[in-house]
């Protein structure tokens, strides 16, 4: 099956209209017309060659949501008609402990959804930039959200997942006091579901101006990290903090501001490391610092039906598909609030 997509040529190629091939539907296959796609800073990354290993031509996106066009005839989850998506997982050996307990997103051998080795052409996964996608069942998840709501559930199937589940996993809830380092594309997210959860939540940004966006998604307070004033009036009083920056920063900063047994986790991926922070800011109060990668499918499963439950989406700006590159340079710039979003019907 031959369909239209968007992808990189070469590295230091712009990103332009191609045909790609898509498998024949096997048994447990779910063919997808695709309606939405996310855009990712991910995907700008490994577009341009800035990851190790990019192979080309490289089709990115991996917040896709679409109906079902066709099934496979030994899928039984999903029907022709079903709203589904597709976030950044497409395989996993299946086998492994980790595949076994549902953590498909630590298994070695997971394959992500573009630029992960497959027999399909051209030998590598291509993405969700285009009209439609085949996917084994086991990846596909059920979207209950409404119509109107698909292109702003995009983006959950990334930056919702991946603040999700380290949330979920340090047990945040009520009577917790949770912050969020960094109001963009994860933060933004971050801080719509620790409210939903029942935390109190504080914002942490660089910028004043970002002050009153942060209040109006749910956060009960905001501190300007670079007010040396705001952040001593919170030292040693955070449970949780989740930090969203992917920049070099002074993880001691926000270290400092966990009680005893509080956790730090890192989503944000540098290119450079960060400055190495002080063993003496764990040893104190026995603090740790952790990292956590999107998540499982039962686990994104669930960040779905919660967001559909809470009246959760990302807050998006909808673009044409051969808008991509001026979205790309805007992404750097960080000039978007909070992502962009592919209308897949101007393809």
């Amino acid at each position: 099956m031959v369909v239209k997509a968007y992808g990189a040529p070469a590295a230091h190629e712009p990103l332009a209209p191609l045909n790609i091939t898509r498998r024949s539907v096997g048994a447990h296959d779910v063919q997808i017309d695709i309606l939405f796609c996310g855009i990712c800073h991910s995907d700008l990354h490994q577009a341009r060659g800035e990851w190790a290993g990019t192979l080309y031509p490289c089709v990115p996106g991996h917040e896709i949501v679409g109906r079902v066009a066709a099934v496979g005839n030994h899928v039984t989850n999903h029907k022709p008609g079903d709203l589904v998506g597709v976030g950044c997982i497409v395989d996993s050996c299946k086998d492994c402990d980790e595949c076994a307990d549902g953590f498909e997103n630590y298994c070695d051998n997971m394959i992500g959804t573009y630029n992960g080795p497959t027999p399909d052409a051209p030998g590598h996964t291509l993405g969700g930039y285009s009209q439609e996608i085949v996917v084994h069942e086991r990846y596909v998840l059920k979207i209950s959200h409404p119509e109107d709501q698909l292109a702003a559930v995009a983006p959950l199937l990334c930056a919702g997942i991946t603040t999700y589940s380290p949330l979920r996993h340090w047990q945040v809830g009520p009577g917790k006091k949770v912050g969020v380092v960094g109001i963009g594309g994860l933060g933004h997210m971050g801080i719509k579901l620790a409210h939903a959860m029942g935390a109190h939540v504080v914002a942490f940004t660089t910028s004043e101006s970002k002050r009153d966006a942060a209040l109006e998604l749910g956060a009960d307070e905001v501190v300007v990290s670079r007010n040396a004033d705001e952040m001593a009036a919170h030292a040693a009083s955070f449970d949780f903090i989740l930090n969203t920056v992917a920049a070099p920063h002074d993880l001691d900063a926000f270290l400092a501001l966990l009680k005893r047994d509080g956790t730090m986790t890192l989503v944000g991926a540098p290119a450079t490391p960060h400055p190495s922070p002080n063993v003496f800011n764990f040893i104190m109060r026995r603090r740790s610092l952790a990292g956590s990668m999107i998540g499982g499918i039962p686990e994104t499963q669930e960040m779905l039906d919660f967001c559909a439950e809470h009246g959760i989406t990302a807050d998006i700006e909808m673009i044409r598909a051969q808008d991509i590159e001026p979205a790309y340079e805007r992404m750097l710039k960080g000039d978007i609030k909070y992502r962009f979003v592919m209308d897949i019907a101007t393809m």
